[in-house]
């Protein structure tokens, strides 16, 4: 959902004012977006600790590099996008880190109930044409038929002639192959890509 005018400018005043190294400013912007970011970094790194030490850098790299924002663009497409970089650089340097990798592919939960929204973005949509890839065709056709066009069982069952429960097979092949590919350590960042969803 688009923010409306009066959102767009009072982000842009506060975002003008943050540049001039107005702390008022800062704090706002960081009360404004601290509970979301916090959220979706717990989603991600499963430790309240280092979500706390991360969200700490987040803001503190945003205060550092104040005179750069551009006022007229998404003040919050350019905090997800640090948080992104910044979790991404985490997973790489916990990757080195067997156990953490074990852990971080144990508590890995996909959710397929926001495929509309990875739709939106390009890098995510060749993302998850890349998971799909690994399905088998009919397997496949059921994910997309199911998951991205969001019909019910009985809908595909129909027209697919092929009874509710073999849909029900194919969506859980089809669920853990995806996670096997996301949760896999050269594919782990995008993993983000998935979870960092507003």
């Amino acid at each position: 959902m688009m923010r409306t005018t009066i959102e767009n400018s009072t982000h842009i005043y506060w975002v003008v004012r943050l540049q001039s190294g107005d702390v008022e400013a800062f704090e706002w912007l960081y009360s404004t977006y601290k509970y979301q970011i916090t959220a979706n970094l717990l989603k991600l790194l499963k430790s309240p600790q280092m979500v706390e030490d991360m969200l700490h850098d987040i803001f503190l790299k945003i205060w550092e590099n104040r005179v750069d924002i551009d006022p007229n663009r998404s003040f919050g497409a350019y905090l997800y996008r640090i948080a992104s970089n910044m979790v991404t650089d985490s997973y790489r340097k916990s990757c080195r880190n067997r156990d953490y990798r074990d852990y971080l592919t144990a508590v890995s939960e996909i959710s397929y109930q926001h495929i509309d929204q990875l739709l939106d973005n390009k890098e995510r949509k060749e993302l998850l044409d890349r998971a799909l890839q690994r399905l088998s065709p009919q397997c496949r056709q059921v994910f997309e038929l199911c998951k991205i066009e969001g019909r019910s069982y009985q809908e595909v069952s129909d027209l697919l002639n092929i009874s509710t429960n073999t849909i029900s097979t194919h969506l859980t092949r089809a669920n853990k192959k995806m996670q096997l590919f996301l949760t896999d350590p050269v594919n782990l960042p995008y993993l983000l890509l998935f979870f960092w969803i507003r």
